[in-house]
């Protein structure tokens, strides 16, 4: 296949369609709000930096079916405890490494040595060699049938073509949104899409692309990530993920790939998570008695929602006063409550 070179200069004469330029017109709209938000009101947005936290290594390490308990999971991430096997070793990397991420990421520029760094922050507390490594051996990106038969997607770059593009694909990175002075919305997903194309490492790259897409957008001004969890809205809609990523990859071996798909998905996942941002400040700033501060949450919801949807929404109330609030919704008819046990949920009478 020979080795992979990029050239983002091909940027400033590429014409994106009107769905794409809205995306971007629209975030950067939000984007503006959300810097006043955060201006005005800083002491009431912590409690959304720490579900975001949560919710941010829960969500990416499931996509990949790395998983624990709630209550385990609590005490990972407030580092109130050690793991206890493979999975909770996972989970503690990718909450250090996310960490790292969010208090450094002016100081992390975008060269390959920082992304093996940070794999190798990802890897610390698991039993493996590769930790900081690229691969040293062929992989490929497969999908299991319903038989449980194996097909393979995607087959990436070869060990020995992987760090020269990874030198080639940062360097075209910083090239287009300096030199180039293309806007970084538009780059920074064809730079996750080029990347998880390369799948320049053993195991964890679904997660690197993740921790990377976050910290693309710190460092481009955009700190949604911060307050709203985009891996949980990546994992969410994992299916149009997939899809959006084997759409954009088909060609790419020989450059003939469209790579729109894969755009439009983490453009619209951005917005969202912005869209999620202004509903969470809103009820959040209002300080209203907590059973009003959930009816105002449930007002957002249409068709099912359960518990953890309210909380979301209503970050600075306790469990427990969610729980008096929904139940005296359900008293009051507003609200009607469905099912048992783990599987409660609640629709809205109207």
């Amino acid at each position: 296949m020979g080795i992979r070179y990029f050239d983002y200069s091909s940027f400033l004469a590429r014409k994106w369609d009107k769905e794409v330029v809205n995306y971007v017109a629209l975030i950067r709209e939000f984007k503006g709000r959300q810097e006043l938000y955060v201006a005005q009101r800083p002491q009431e947005l912590q409690r959304l930096v720490d579900i975001a936290i949560r919710q941010s290594t829960e969500a990416s390490n499931a996509i990949e079916g790395i998983r624990t308990t709630n209550e385990r999971l609590n005490k990972l991430v407030a580092e109130k405890t050690t793991p206890r096997n493979r999975d909770e070793k996972e989970i503690l990397g990718y909450r250090k490494a996310l960490a790292m991420v969010h208090e450094s990421f002016e100081y992390i520029p975008i060269r390959p040595n920082n992304i093996l760094q940070l794999h190798g922050e990802m890897c610390r507390y698991a039993d493996v060699a590769y930790g900081g490594k690229f691969k040293n051996s062929p992989n490929e990106i497969d999908a299991t049938g319903p038989n449980g038969s194996k097909e393979v997607i995607f087959v990436p770059l070869q060990p020995y073509e992987t760090p020269v593009a990874m030198e080639s694909l940062c360097e075209e990175y910083e090239k287009a949104i300096g030199q180039y002075g293309v806007d970084p919305l538009l780059v920074i997903p064809v730079f996750i899409h080029d990347f998880l194309c390369i799948h320049p490492f053993s195991d964890s790259n679904g997660r690197m692309s993740r921790l990377l897409t976050t910290l693309l957008l710190y460092k481009s001004g955009f700190l949604v990530g911060k307050y709203i969890s985009l891996e949980k809205k990546i994992s969410d809609t994992k299916e149009d993920y997939y899809v959006a990523l084997e759409e954009s990859s088909k060609g790419w071996h020989e450059g003939s790939n469209d790579d729109t798909p894969f755009v439009k998905y983490l453009l619209g996942t951005i917005l969202a998570a912005y869209r999620d941002f202004e509903d969470r400040i809103e009820i959040v700033s209002a300080k209203l008695p907590a059973k009003e501060a959930v009816r105002e949450a449930i007002k957002k919801k249409i068709g099912r929602f359960g518990k953890s949807d309210i909380m979301e929404l209503c970050p600075d109330l306790s469990t427990s006063s969610i729980e008096i609030a929904l139940r005296a919704l359900v008293e009051e008819g507003f609200i009607e409550r469905r099912g048992g046990g783990r599987s409660t949920y609640y629709v809205r009478k109207d």
